[in-house]
């Protein structure tokens, strides 16, 4: 149920269109909690439908004409119910994971070279997000606004610190196993 709560948090920072909520998906809120262009666009019609948001008037009323959307009072207390609300962590769920535990049955052939892939995939992505914290966190930038999106951004930013060292020796560990298949 959380897609909608995203949308609703995107709107309340800055009234958007479909087209840039999905960009702004892409650039940002993506990166924790992804969404495709048809689903963001249905649960816009959804909310709408629901009463907790509405497209503004648009100065130029045209056919084809993108609309943006606001959050209503209905939208902004579902968001702080939502979030005062209570929630139990998830289970992580990796089919890499599984697939290392797969491989202690049926052999490693293949792995050595998907745990590579894989430990350069989070180490682009644990630099494109320091990036993102030099560019956007410099010191000094503290309101509880920033300090709140900060703290977001540190989750990602200690995750992939995480992956890229578990990876690490993962590769060093598959890379010191003789090679096996399964018989």
């Amino acid at each position: 149920m959380s897609l909608p709560h995203a949308i609703l948090t995107a709107l309340l920072e800055r009234p958007s269109s479909g087209l840039e909520l999905t960009r702004r998906f892409d650039r940002s809120i993506g990166y924790f909690w992804s969404a495709t262009h048809q689903q963001i666009y249905r649960e816009l019609g959804k909310l709408e439908a629901d009463g907790q948001i509405r497209a503004l008037a648009s100065a130029q009323p045209t056919r084809g004409q993108k609309k943006s959307y606001e959050v209503l009072p209905a939208g902004r207390a579902e968001l702080a119910r939502w979030t005062a609300a209570a929630q139990d962590p998830k289970p992580h769920r990796d089919a890499l994971l599984l697939r290392l535990r797969a491989a202690a049955v049926v052999g490693t052939e293949g792995l050595e070279a998907d745990l590579r892939r894989h430990l350069a995939l989070h180490r682009r992505q644990l630099a494109e997000y320091e990036d993102i914290e030099r560019r956007d966190f410099p010191p000094g930038k503290d309101s509880p606004e920033d300090r709140l999106r900060h703290l977001v951004l540190r989750a990602g930013i200690d995750l992939e610190t995480f992956w890229t060292g578990w990876l690490t020796r993962a590769v060093e560990e598959v890379a010191a196993m003789p090679d096996r298949s399964a018989g």
